[in-house]
């Protein structure tokens, strides 16, 4: 009786944030062990169909980075990263959409639509959902940035009461280019900015922000956040998804969160649960 009492007080703790979010657009950027672990994507498609059962409007967009890494070794093409973010040259890009809107793209909507949801999978270029130019710097090849998102495709998507996954390929747009690799971070902070969604959340492979001594900082500003940059305690893969939060926050959306996907139900735990699992970053 004890053990049904208590889920019935979980179910209690987390109506006030059902009331809060129903309705309320929530991007979730997916990648990392969650991504690639049998038993948590399994963990991850539950996760986001009872959000969508709640009311809310979870928008996915996901990476791939270890899936294209793994198949250019196996193509013996060089792959390489300047601050965390990948070089993509004409070879990488060929290979780089075909894991992320062919393969990628695809098993998300499956493992979704089998789990109760309906999904529907789209890539930037469809009907142009995401524009971009290249990066200012040359060396970073078909790796773009972002110059104009469309949210009325996924608006149309969300209303007809889908679940979009989006794979992080932009069009070249009125250049005539053929497409462009985007940092998926960056993706899902431009896509959480343009569809005015309430919070975004980015899946990792750490408990989230960390301190020098390795410790889980719960809370940070923005202000926070740049300095633990400046300072090198933030690096590697972790900058450029605090730029995205940050991006995020300073276009509209309230809190942004770097959370465990590594944590069974790490998205309930984090959007349901007064204690959360993960970093915030807010205003």
């Amino acid at each position: 009786m004890r053990h049904k009492i208590e889920i019935v007080q979980t179910l209690l703790e987390a109506v006030p944030y059902i009331r809060k979010f129903r309705d309320e657009v929530i991007v979730v950027k997916y990648g990392g062990s969650a991504q690639e672990s049998d038993e948590l994507k399994q963990k991850f498609a539950q996760d986001i169909v009872l959000l969508h059962t709640l009311g809310m409007k979870p928008v996915v967009v996901h990476g791939g980075g270890k899936s294209i890494t793994k198949l250019l070794s196996e193509l013996g093409i060089e792959t390489r990263f300047i601050q965390g973010q990948r070089v993509t040259s004409r070879e990488v890009m060929r290979v780089a959409e075909m894991v992320l809107s062919g393969e990628i793209n695809k098993e998300i909507v499956a493992l979704l639509n089998s789990q109760g949801a309906k999904a529907i999978g789209i890539s930037g270029k469809d009907a142009n959902f995401l524009e971009a130019l290249p990066k200012h710097s040359e060396q970073f090849g078909y790796t773009g940035v972002i110059e104009t998102v469309r949210p009325e495709i996924v608006f149309n998507i969300l209303e007809d009461g889908f679940v979009p996954v989006i794979a992080p390929i932009a069009s070249g747009g009125s250049l005539g280019h053929p497409g462009f690799n985007i940092n998926a971070d960056l993706a899902a902070s431009r896509i959480a900015v343009a569809l005015g969604a309430r919070k975004i959340l980015f899946l990792t492979d750490t408990p989230g922000v960390l301190d020098e001594k390795g410790k889980l900082i719960s809370l940070l500003s923005i202000e926070q956040t740049q300095r633990l940059k400046e300072e090198e305690t933030i690096h590697g893969g972790m900058v450029p998804k605090v730029d995205a939060c940050i991006e995020a926050l300073r276009g509209g959306v309230k809190k942004a969160h770097i959370i465990d996907g590594r944590v069974e139900h790490s998205l309930l735990l984090e959007i349901l649960t007064s204690s959360g699992i993960g970093t915030c970053i807010e205003l």
